[in-house]
């Protein structure tokens, strides 16, 4: 076997605690504790903005006429200095929405993130402006975003740049009527020097952006809907990328970090800076966000520096027994922090920190290789949006997402099909969650008419340079993909041209991971298969239903690389419906009458059912388990998602999660968990036991379950004793007549029970109960925290009674907000604020947030006519 041996410690800068836990209205708050006032600041600009937007161009700008103010702000990510491009001397035409003096007091009040589409309407027509691939949410126009901010005599003497983590699209700022600069694709994040139109006093920040109509094959949301930072720091300091710490020779006894410094001088007026750079490792303390115990420090290194130059200062070191960063559940994910300083005539005059991890990568013909353990991959593709949330980010939502797939057993995420918000790899980083970080879904050739294809050429090195500079410090990245299912894959020799670039440029900025791009036509014998390190499949793998798959094919032209799924099954189902007849096969595409009902709708979730490319995840199962060099796949997807509401366009969200839209596990779940989690003690029947009109009718029960044999009973009645054969992934009992009642499943792992469970026919619904997620009472009152509010409709006994479908009333008291309500069906076109919800499969979910600044208690109150109606109390932290 050919194991290419790359060691790499990866690191995120400064503010992991900050970003995660701190409060957004906080005014300014250090790096490091107790700082000179020199040092480092980052302010959070995400309260307080003003905001309005249009669906026609009232300003008459566009990002062709403003492009060339626009283009040099990528020039610092291009490395040939001949092609940067020339700022025009003078500013374009006013632009009267930025400056100071315009009035928008009738805008919209808001805090950042912020998704405009995201509160809907819906569009419902067949012909709709916005249709179902996109969410059918009005993410078109133009939106101006105004906020204030003052400084004072000591920040003219500093640099202060804004920094945009996401900004949905064809960003352009401006402070005080001067546009400083912008930057197109909706998914980078950006900086951008204020300095030279700062103001002692009050400063006017504006911000338009412009969403277009067919910009995305998905919902890409709309607005500033990540964080936004002003960072005032001394005119010599560390670098917007930072630090980049890479390790060699790792083992459990000790490991070499090999460190890069950027230093910039960006005084003016020439004023050479003479630097001392120090650095020191400590142990990171996840719970508490804390440098703990010095480990080792890199050797202390001098740098003169020139007005307007930057430099790079390398250096070494040996870290004694280092505590590995691994996935779990096998390793842990241990953390380092590195300190940076720098001082001008031994004054500290910038500190900037550094969260690492040290680990060992090995791609090899039969898997990756973590720290020298192999880790199957056992991964699912994600969207940025967060479902009712839309695309603004929150910790809470992405937090709770990775917790439920880590419960699954999943453990590794594919950034489908773009950069993440920089804070869901500082959670990946600490929860133990591999990435598979994914830039570009369009390069040249476009696949809707307004997406990225039409500034590739001018931003795409750019873009792919700021992608691998703020994300190549994860450990929790492990394979870069700079593609996905791109039309160069058949472009012969001029694709493979294409994709030699890109793979150049990842090459150039990171040496210690290796690539792929999600393929899902090119053939093993063409030119663009040869250029990627890593074979990375969509669906052909194991090939869709009814076909074979091409691992054997490409493991004979790529013997020596790692082949696994970029993108697999595409199964898809409507959680909680069942649909008859149920196929006899273990993979079938839906269509009306064999898992499908177009008329409703929805998909049968006996989980047999997929797209035409695709196969159910026992289809993918055998083709893996018959494929043993096989790494592993990334399931399309984890959780449902907006757009793309494949077979029904006329929806407005996916079919394809394991998850719904709301956070409801489907019965794939169970089916993954068993798999993938197999130490879970695992037996889950489906479908539901509420059948009044099936009395007398073959009602098929199938069981997911971990254990190897299983036996189940109707009403007490065994209705036969089953083991698991090779290459299957169920328990069957397609012959069940359907009878109201009881059923109850036994299983069993090598002769002994493992795991039991019961269905039950309910009584009436009568009563609504609440609950929250991980039983998390208390919200914080930093105006972000987030409370996810379950409603199940259950009877007398506590049982949710799975066909209920009536409309739930929320409801609060109390110094809070109810954000967005949801319930997973795919085809509610209830507006995501909207206070009544109806119940879809006996099940709704509310998401509530605490007013900023604030103490007490929260009353969340659910109703609904003819039933008892449920409280839950929060208390605010």
């Amino acid at each position: 076997m050919d194991f290419p041996l790359i060691t790499s410690c990866s690191c995120r800068s400064t503010v992991l605690r900050i970003l995660l836990f701190l409060s957004l209205h906080l005014p300014v708050f250090a790096l490091t504790g107790a700082i000179p006032q020199q040092e480092a600041r980052r302010i959070s600009l995400n309260s307080g903005w003003r905001f309005q937007r249009s669906t026609s161009t009232p300003d008459n700008l566009s990002y062709s006429k403003l492009k060339q103010w626009i283009l040099p702000s990528a020039n610092n990510f291009i490395v040939d200095s001949t092609k940067h491009a020339r700022r025009p001397a003078d500013q374009p035409d006013n632009v009267t929405i930025s400056q100071p003096s315009f009035d928008d007091s009738s805008w919209e009040k808001l805090n950042l993130p912020h998704d405009w589409a995201v509160k809907g309407p819906f569009y419902t027509a067949s012909n709709a402006v916005i249709g179902g691939g996109m969410g059918r949410l009005p993410i078109q126009g133009v939106g101006w975003y105004r906020r204030n901010f003052s400084a004072n005599t000591a920040d003219k003497a500093k640099s202060v740049y804004l920094d945009i983590d996401g900004a949905m699209s064809y960003a352009m700022v401006w402070l005080n009527g001067n546009l400083v600069g912008g930057w197109p694709y909706g998914y980078a994040s950006f900086r951008l020097d204020l300095t030279p139109y700062l103001s002692v006093g009050d400063n006017t920040l504006a911000i338009r952006l412009d969403n277009t109509v067919d910009s995305s094959r998905f919902y890409p949301g709309a607005g500033i809907y990540r964080n936004v930072w002003l960072t005032k720091v001394s005119t010599t300091h560390v670098g917007q990328t930072g630090t980049w710490i890479s390790c060699k020779q790792v083992s459990n006894q000790s490991a070499t970090l090999d460190l890069v410094v950027q230093v910039e001088n960006a005084a003016n007026g020439g004023v050479r800076a003479e630097v001392d750079v120090t650095t020191d490792v400590h142990i990171f303390d996840s719970g508490t966000g804390k440098a703990g115990e010095k480990v080792a420090q890199f050797p202390s290194a001098a740098v003169a520096l020139e007005a307007g130059k930057r430099q790079s200062v390398n250096s070494s070191v040996t870290v004694q027994k280092p505590r590995l960063w691994g996935p779990r559940p096998a390793q842990e994910p241990n953390l380092y922090i590195a300190i940076t300083r720098l001082r001008i005539g031994g004054q500290v005059i910038d500190t900037f920190e550094t969260r690492f991890g040290i680990r060992s990568l090995q791609y090899g013909n039969d898997g990756l290789r973590i720290n020298g353990q192999r880790v199957y991959l056992q991964g699912v593709n994600q969207h940025h949006d967060l479902g009712s949330l839309g695309a603004a980010f929150s910790i809470e939502a992405a937090e709770r997402q990775l917790s439920m797939l880590q419960d699954m057993g999943c453990n590794a995420v594919r950034t489908s099909h773009n950069p993440p918000a920089p804070e869901l790899l500082d959670l990946a980083d600490q929860m133990g969650v591999l990435i598979l970080n994914e830039i570009f879904d369009t390069w040249k050739s476009q696949k809707v008419r307004n997406d990225f294809h039409l500034i590739f050429n001018d931003w795409y090195e750019a873009d792919l340079r700021a992608f691998l500079r703020r994300d190549r410090n994860h450990p929790s990245v492990v394979i870069w993909s700079y593609g996905n299912e791109v039309a160069e894959q058949g472009g012969g020799k001029s694709g493979a041209d294409t994709a030699q670039r890109l793979e150049d440029i990842v090459r150039e900025e990171d040496p210690t991971r290796q690539t792929t791009v999600g393929m899902n036509s090119a053939s093993a014998d063409s030119a663009f298969s040869s250029v990627v390190d890593l074979i990375g499949l969509n669906y052909q793998g194991e090939g869709r239903t009814g076909s074979t798959g091409s691992f054997p094919s490409f493991r004979s032209k790529f013997p020596n690389k790692m082949i696994f799924s970029t993108e697999s099954a595409s199964a898809i189902s409507t959680r909680g419906t069942y649909l008859f007849p149920v196929t006899n096969g273990s993979s079938s595409a839906v269509k009306d009458g064999q898992g499908g009902d177009s008329k409703a709708m929805y998909v049968s979730a006996y989980e047999l059912y997929a797209v035409d490319w695709g196969a159910s995840a026992d289809k993918v199962f055998v083709s893996q388990d018959r494929a043993s060099y096989v790494a592993g796949e990334f399931v399309w997807t984890g959780w449902d998602y907006l757009g793309e509401p494949t077979p029904y366009n006329s929806a407005r969200s996916s079919y394809f999660g394991i998850i719904d839209l709301a956070g409801f596990p489907k019965d794939r779940f169970y089916l993954y968990q068993s798999r993938w989690n197999p130490t879970v003690r695992t037996a889950h029947i489906l479908p539901h036991w509420n059948w009044p009109d099936r009395v007398g009718q073959v009602t098929p029960v199938h069981v997911f379950s971990s254990g190897d044999e299983a036996e189940l009973f109707l009403n007490g009645v065994s209705q036969g004793r089953q083991k698991k054969d090779q290459s299957t992934y169920r328990f069957r009992w397609d012959k069940v007549t359907y009878q109201p009642g009881e059923l109850q499943v036994t299983t069993y792992k090598a002769g002994a029970i493992w795991a039991n469970a019961t269905v039950r026919t309910t009584g009436q619904a009568t009563q609504l109960k609440l609950s929250t997620y991980r039983e998390r009472t208390v919200i914080r009152a930093d105006g972000s925290d987030l409370s996810f509010i379950s409603v199940a409709v259950t009877d007398d006994k506590g049982n949710v009674v799975p066909q209920a479908s009536g409309t739930i009333t929320f409801s609060i008291q109390g110094p809070g907000t109810i954000v967005a309500t949801d319930n997973g069906d795919p085809t509610d076109m209830a507006p995501f604020p909207s206070k009544d919800r109806k119940a879809f499969a006996g099940l709704a979910l509310a998401i509530v947030r605490a007013n900023a600044d604030t103490t007490g208690t929260i009353t969340v109150k659910a109703t609904s006519t003819g039933l008892q109606a449920a409280e839950l109390i929060l208390e605010i932290a």
